[in-house]
């Protein structure tokens, strides 16, 4: 079996450094690191509407381009080279792969379009005090009152999660333990009762938050068609691989980032933080 980019993967992928090239040099990622977001919002908006990644794995039934993942680790092993700070992982990888995967079809058609014009950000909260990322750790809950559903609970290492306009939260239906009753219900970035706040991250140039529900209130249409913990566990299967990428992209030898440290691997499910790329080395620094 061939495991060799096609050419026209490579075309992607030669497009996309030649873009990175332009918006991520040395100057560009200290100062997305500096700033309140994490990262340059116009470069965002560039990003959708100039290239389209944004839709690279939504289908096209929903805005988007429809292809596949093989697509998705080429620019994210790309992203991880220039190491671009953009919500990139956190919207396509995590917030709308989790609606892709657990939403109904009025939920997709609804919530998909925005995010892979670009408009709209979208992360997805999973960790707790713990920092665990299994069904088994998950503690913050919901319950149903009527038509609506009442969330109450803290979620850490939320990437993205002090400024996505959509949150895609883990919940465990009160009274219920282990695997079962859990469910993924989408929150707007700005709704009664939810409190969020930057975290102090290792690696600047990808951001964390806390997320805090105190009695969120929401429709109960919220909640992602029936999903439980085995769509969980393949959403973050399908984000680990992309985030893998990533750090492939950011090790050393691997194009323009053998110019800068390399440590341990921490992926953002283990420790809630990437490995620290965002340092330069002694030697051939991009400053």
């Amino acid at each position: 079996m061939d495991f060799r980019f096609t050419e026209e993967q490579d075309e992607l992928r030669e497009m996309a450094r030649g873009f990175l090239a332009e918006v991520s040099n040395s100057d560009q990622v200290r100062a997305s690191m500096t700033s309140e977001l994490g990262h340059d919002p116009e470069v965002w908006k560039r990003v959708g509407a100039e290239l389209g990644w944004p839709a690279v794995t939504t289908p096209d039934a929903y805005g988007g381009l429809g292809m596949g993942d093989v697509e998705l680790v080429a620019l994210m092993e790309v992203m991880g080279e220039a190491l671009f700070a953009s919500p990139f992982f956190a919207s396509v990888t995590l917030g709308a792969n989790a609606i892709l995967m657990a939403g109904n079809e009025d939920q997709k058609q609804a919530l998909l379009p925005d995010i892979a014009e670009g408009v709209c950000t979208a992360t997805l909260a999973v960790a707790e005090q713990g920092g665990g990322w299994a069904a088994e750790d998950i503690r913050a809950s919901f319950r149903r009152e009527g038509d609506e559903l009442v969330l109450a609970g803290t979620k850490r290492h939320v990437v993205d999660g002090h400024f996505a306009d959509r949150i895609v939260v883990a919940l465990r239906e009160e009274g219920s333990s282990g695997r079962e009753g859990l469910a993924l219900v989408v929150l707007p970035g700005e709704v009664a009762g939810l409190e969020r706040e930057a975290l102090p991250t290792l690696d600047q140039t990808r951001r964390l938050a806390e997320i805090r529900l105190d009695d969120v209130r929401v429709p109960a249409f919220t909640r992602l068609g029936d999903a439980g913990a085995d769509v969980l566990d393949r959403v973050l299967q399908r984000s680990a691989i992309a985030l893998s990428a990533e750090q492939i992209g950011g090790a050393p030898g691997h194009s323009a980032a053998s110019r800068w440290r390399w440590r341990t691997p921490r992926s953002v499910f283990s420790t809630g933080a990437r490995s620290d790329r965002s340092r330069p080395s002694n030697t051939n620094a991009r400053t």
